[in-house]
């Protein structure tokens, strides 16, 4: 089956594979549709935010892939209109529980290659990441990276046993460093609560094009806010991705809750520029 394949006629959930992912997902078909189901099939307000972030914590210590990583957070910083990159929300954390369950289940193969995370904020998912064997650049705007640097820089020598992590700053929209692009683009980008308002859609949309060949796997978590935010990304990434949820029940076992929504997502093939349900 290829990437996104469905069955036209089929007007219920329609499974399908999408890029690296070896499990079949649920295809997104429409934005309106996709947000409606995750409200009333998982009703996030019903359950308890921050399931498993501490945000008013200075330091947490994360166990993963048989390691204690240090992760610094600055609350502090939460005033300030936007900067919600210097703590830790429940999104990253089942974004890198997922990853380490996918990787030590067979399911995922990140060993020496090339990931690229967007909006890493703390850094918790990259850094993981590394510890799985990939050679990992985490990314986020100028004024967030000092807390990203420090957090690589504490636990450099658990990162570098297996993988690499380096820090790079990345302004969504803006023309890439070759560094991203060269020698080739990224196997994976994964990113959490990338997705947080209606402006930075298009910019986080034309950032993913350019960093996503035909082998890239995208991996994107998301905290479930603001309906109207959600609907206006899904209707844009569709344009050139095919997109699918992924079930709980592929998650962490001792990771998952209803507030939090997770994606794969690929580029769709050059001569599939839309699918078609009517």
């Amino acid at each position: 089956m290829e990437d996104g394949e469905v069955n036209a006629e089929d007007e219920g959930p329609v499974s399908g594979l999408v890029g690296a992912w070896a499990k079949p997902v649920e295809l997104v078909r429409e934005g309106s549709e996709e947000v409606m189901l995750l409200w009333a099939l998982q009703q996030p307000t019903l359950s308890r935010l921050n399931a498993f972030a501490r945000q008013e914590e200075l330091r947490l210590d994360v166990d993963a892939c048989g390691h204690q990583l240090s992760i610094v957070q600055t609350p502090a910083s939460m005033n300030r209109p936007g900067n919600t990159g210097a703590v830790m929300w429940d999104s990253g954390i089942v974004l890198a529980k997922f990853l380490e369950h996918a990787a030590d289940a067979n399911l995922l193969q990140l060993q020496q290659k090339k990931v690229v995370e967007l909006g890493s904020g703390c850094g918790l998912a990259g850094c993981v990441v590394a510890l799985l064997g990939g050679d990992v650049i985490l990314t986020d705007l100028p004024d967030r990276l000092k807390l990203l640097q420090k957090n690589v820089t504490e636990n450099a020598r658990k990162l570098t046993k297996r993988g690499s992590a380096r820090v790079m700053e990345l302004t969504w929209g803006e023309d890439l460093e070759k560094e991203l692009l060269e020698p080739q683009q990224a196997d994976f980008v994964i990113a959490s609560d990338v997705v947080y308002n209606e402006d930075v859609v298009p910019d986080l949309i034309d950032t993913l094009r350019a960093l996503c060949g035909s082998h890239t796997t995208i991996f994107l978590s998301g905290e479930l806010r603001n309906d109207a935010v959600l609907e206006a990304f899904f209707d844009a990434a569709l344009v050139d991705f095919v997109v699918g949820r992924i079930p709980e029940t592929d998650w962490h076992p001792e990771f998952r809750t209803p507030r939090v929504a997770l994606y794969a997502m690929c580029s769709k093939p050059a001569a599939q520029s839309a699918v078609s349900y009517d």
